[in-house]
């Protein structure tokens, strides 16, 4: 595996270096010198899929680009501030965007504390995204994402370039946790245990479908475990005690999803399949417009997009529970460009 990987890596930078003139991937991140923009750039400065890897924020990008230029990977990264149209230069000719840009959760915070400042930040950054980066794909990490993605999509379809297929919310923390907290209860390696998780990315729309992995589970241990994957970042924001919220899981999960729809766009790879929330048909008969399930990538980006499959009856009521929040979620990110 490792070995066909290295040899589709390496054919990608032969392809994408030719004689056309056509570079490997430039990835954008809005939001870099932040608790989840640093370890984000870090890692995907490892990525050797990524020829440039370009970093914005309002303060200190700078530093933080010289700061990872300095690993001995082949990336070239720059940073910048708004000043001298740093946002312009930052997005221009972009393969992917992703935006962890935002403020974090506090104690006793929900993501939908946080969507007034959130939301203007991410509907002003998709603006400009419109402008300097329109067929870029565009990962969305800033919260409330159940509500940010739909911001995304109605400031795209006002500028008449809305591609569906080109725009994610970022999901992957809840499948990455969901792993890890069945193999503390199983005794298991994490990287066996694989969780599919739909619906939305806060509290109860976040839907586990343990009932589709290999383990089986106790009543009891079914009913905490849901809870906990649904509010594993209240965990990171109460131990962090005001200083933050869940960054360096988030940065990690991020660069998963990001090197995934790399090797689908750059590579071509088939069968890669992610979690993530976009936008989707599962339940558009209910209202619900947007929503979170597993999706094999393209060189389009969205490709397939998987159907929920069997599910227990306490998935069903979970699903039940998931979907009017989630209705209510995507109708305030709308209204929210139409009134602004």
């Amino acid at each position: 595996m490792f070995v066909l990987r290295r040899i589709n890596v390496d054919v990608a930078k032969r392809f994408f270096s030719s004689s056309a003139g056509v570079h490997a991937a430039k990835v954008s991140v809005l939001g870099a010198a932040g608790g989840i923009g640093q370890p984000l750039s870090l890692l995907l400065k490892k990525n050797e899929l990524i020829s440039e890897l370009s970093l914005y924020d309002i303060v200190n990008t700078p530093g933080v680009a010289a700061d990872i230029s300095h690993i001995n990977t082949n990336s070239k990264v720059t940073g910048f501030i708004p000043e001298n149209e740093g946002l312009k230069h930052a997005l221009s000719d972009s393969t992917i965007i992703v935006i962890p840009a935002g403020v974090p959760r506090k104690p006793g915070m929900t993501r939908d504390d946080l969507f007034n400042t959130n939301a203007s930040i991410v509907r002003d950054l998709a603006a400009a995204a419109v402008k300097y980066a329109p067929k870029a794909f565009l990962a969305i990490i800033s919260n409330p994402v159940n509500s940010t993605l739909p911001i995304v999509s109605e400031v795209f379809k006002k500028h008449g370039v809305y591609d569906p297929k080109r725009l994610f919310g970022v999901t992957t923390l809840d499948v990455v946790r969901a792993s890890r907290f069945v193999s503390e209860i199983k005794g298991t390696n994490p990287k066996d245990e694989n969780v599919t998780v739909v619906g939305g990315h806060s509290g109860v729309t976040i839907v586990p479908l343990l009932s589709q992995t290999r383990q089986k589970f106790t009543e009891e241990e079914l009913k905490a475990l849901t809870h906990r994957i649904q509010f594993g970042g209240d965990e990171v924001v109460k131990a962090k005690a005001g200083t933050g919220s869940a960054t360096l899981s988030m940065a990690f999960a991020a660069a998963r999803f990001t090197d995934s729809l790399l090797r689908a766009i750059v590579l071509g790879e088939s069968g890669i399949i992610e979690p993530t929330y976009v936008k989707s048909d599962l339940f558009s008969s209910e209202g619900v417009d947007y929503f979170a399930s597993n999706v094999e990538l393209s060189r389009e980006g969205v490709g397939k997009i998987h159907p929920l499959g069997s599910i227990s009856p306490y998935e069903e009521q979970l699903i039940g529970a998931a979907l009017p929040e989630l209705k209510s979620n995507i109708r305030k990110g709308e209204e929210f460009v139409a009134n602004n």
